[in-house]
C-alpha cells in the first residue's frame, strides 16, 4: 500500500459523529503524540504557535520525533530543548524551510548546537514547497508539480524529484505529499466537537489539518456548538479532522495571537540569552517547563495576568493603528 493510500484509509476510518473531544493538554499529548511520530505545529513564525502542546511534549519526554520546520521559530526552539544532554532526543528528523532563527530577534544558540552537532537529520525545502507537500496530502495525491527549487542547491538537498510534464514536455519538480502523524494547531475559537476558526494568516494550516492523521486543536476560547452553526462560513477547520480540543487561553504565548495579544518580546529575548550557557539553559527549563505541571503555571512565572493584559492592550492598540 502506498503512503497516500494508507493515509486515505486512516482518514476513512476516523469517526464521523459529533463526539465531545474536550480534554486537558496533558491527556491530548498522552493519547495522540507517540515516540517516533512525525509532528507538525500550526502557525507561522511566532504567530499562533501551539506553545502549550510543545511544552507538554517535553514534559512527557516524547522521543525521536520528525518535525516540519515550516518557518518555525519559537516552536522549533522549544522542541530543540528536548535535545539537551540528559533529556534524550526529542527531535530526530527535521524537514527544513526556516528554523534556528527567531526572525529579527536573532538565532537560537541552542537550536544551532542541536543542528550543527549532527544529531538531527535535515532535509531542505522552501516555504512554498513544504506548504505544497501539505496541500498534496490534503488532496490525497502522492505529489504536486512545481517550478520552485529547480536548479538550486536546495533541490539537491531535498526529497523532490524531476519529471517531464506529459502535456508540455517541460521539466518540473515533483514535491511529495507529507502526512504528519500528528499536528497541533492553535486557534481563536473551537467547539467541543472540534470545529475551529481563527483570524489572521492561515498559511498552510487548513491543509495541515486535512493532511495530518491526528489533530490536536488548542483554542483561546471554547464556544457553544450553536455559535459555530450560526456562522458556519467562519469555520476553517471542520470537526471531521480533529481528535482533541483543549481550551488554553494565551496558548500561543510568548508568541502572538492576531487580535488577541502581542508577542512577549522580553521573554523571547530571555530564551535567546539564557541559551548561550547550557547550564543556565538547563536551569531555566527546569524552572519554566519541567518544573511546572500546566501551561497556566508557566504563564504565572512569566508575569501572570498583569503581563498578559499588557500584551493584550498592545495588540489592541496596534489594531487601532496607534
Amino acid at each position: 500500500m502506498t503512503a497516500s493510500d494508507a493515509a486515505r484509509a486512516a482518514f476513512r476510518d476516523k469517526p464521523r459523529g459529533l463526539t465531545d473531544k474536550v480534554m486537558p493538554v496533558a491527556e491530548a499529548v498522552r493519547r495522540f503524540v507517540r515516540d517516533g511520530d512525525y509532528f507538525a505545529a500550526g502557525g507561522f513564525g511566532t504567530n499562533r504557535i501551539p506553545t502549550a502542546v510543545l511544552h507538554e511534549i517535553l514534559r512527557q519526554g516524547r522521543q525521536r520525533l520528525g518535525f516540519a520546520g515550516h518557518t518555525s521559530t519559537h516552536d522549533f526552539e522549544i522542541l530543540c530543548a528536548g535535545n539537551l544532554t540528559g533529556r534524550g532526543q526529542t527531535l530526530a528528523l527535521v524537514d527544513v524551510a526556516y528554523i534556528l532563527g527567531l526572525e529579527a530577534r536573532g538565532l537560537s544558540p541552542h537550536a544551532r548546537r542541536v543542528v550543527e552537532g549532527g544529531g538531527v537529520a535535515c532535509v531542505e525545502w522552501t516555504n512554498y514547497t513544504l506548504a505544497l507537500r501539505f496541500a498534496a496530502a490534503a488532496m490525497g495525491v502522492p505529489f504536486l508539480p512545481a517550478r520552485s527549487m529547480l536548479g538550486t542547491d536546495t533541490f539537491a538537498r531535498s526529497g523532490a524529484k524531476t519529471l517531464t510534464c506529459p502535456f508540455t514536455g517541460e521539466t518540473v519538480a515533483a514535491v511529495p505529499a507529507l502526512y504528519p502523524d500528528v499536528a497541533a494547531i492553535h486557534v481563536h475559537e473551537a467547539d467541543r466537537y472540534g470545529n475551529a476558526r481563527f483570524i489572521g494568516p492561515s498559511v498552510a494550516d487548513n491543509d495541515l489539518a486535512r493532511a495530518a492523521k491526528r489533530v490536536i486543536i488548542t483554542c483561546e476560547r471554547l464556544v457553544p456548538h450553536e455559535e459555530m452553526r450560526r456562522n458556519p462560513h467562519l469555520t476553517t477547520i471542520p470537526f471531521l479532522c480533529v481528535d482533541a480540543v483543549c481550551e488554553v487561553p494565551f496558548g500561543s504565548y510568548p508568541g502572538n495571537m492576531p487580535g488577541e495579544y502581542f508577542s512577549d518580546e522580553d521573554h523571547l529575548r530571555l530564551w535567546l540569552d539564557v541559551e548561550r550557557d547550557p547550564a543556565a539553559f538547563r536551569q531555566f527549563l527546569d524552572d519554566h517547563v519541567f518544573g511546572v505541571r500546566t501551561f497556566p503555571e508557566y504563564l504565572d512565572l512569566c508575569g501572570g495576568l498583569t503581563r498578559l493584559q499588557q500584551l493584550r492592550h498592545r495588540e489592541h492598540l496596534l489594531h487601532m493603528g496607534r
